[in-house]
């Protein structure tokens, strides 16, 4: 199971026991966010694309929407989100527990700026019923971050 992995990734580093696991389903931003507490926003979500022949992770605010415009303008392709099959093979992590984390070689993890209006964050653990509050900056470590992108619009800034 992938949140084993990733138990066993914090685990190293001493921090196993910061995961939080909940008796309901945090497969989705609005039911992670109910299950943890906190305000929507605040999930972490990470969005699984398909970059040429390979996977990349942006990890984005709760409440933000990809904008193809900008994902195009920053990465010089069209946004194109992976299948449950690819997150699974591509990633190492299912649907509903997708997270930045212990993930398979050769994934490049962003973090998106909508994160940063935030001082701390919930990432998903690998599981649909899992999550771990982190700083910005333990996020940024933690996930191997390549970059910080703009690749995303807020509900406010919609049209």
């Amino acid at each position: 199971m992938a949140i084993e992995k990733v138990r066993a990734y914090f685990a190293s580093l001493g921090m196993a026991d910061r995961i939080l696991e909940s008796d309901q389903s945090s497969a989705t931003v609005a039911l992670a966010a109910e299950a943890f507490g906190t305000e929507a926003r605040r999930i972490a979500k990470s969005l699984s694309f398909l970059l040429g022949d390979r996977a990349i992770l942006v990890v984005a605010a709760g409440d933000a929407k990809v904008s193809n415009q900008k994902y195009r303008a920053q990465f010089g392709a069209k946004a194109k989100m992976l299948t449950p099959q690819q997150a699974h093979d591509m990633i190492g992590h299912d649907v509903g527990g997708v997270c930045p984390f212990a993930i398979n070689d050769g994934v490049d993890v962003y973090l998106d700026t909508s994160l940063r209006r935030f001082g701390t964050v919930f990432p998903a653990c690998g599981s649909s019923n899992s999550a771990i509050e982190l700083t910005l900056d333990e996020l940024e470590r933690l996930s191997g971050c390549k970059a910080w992108v703009d690749v995303c619009v807020l509900p406010e800034d919609a049209e």
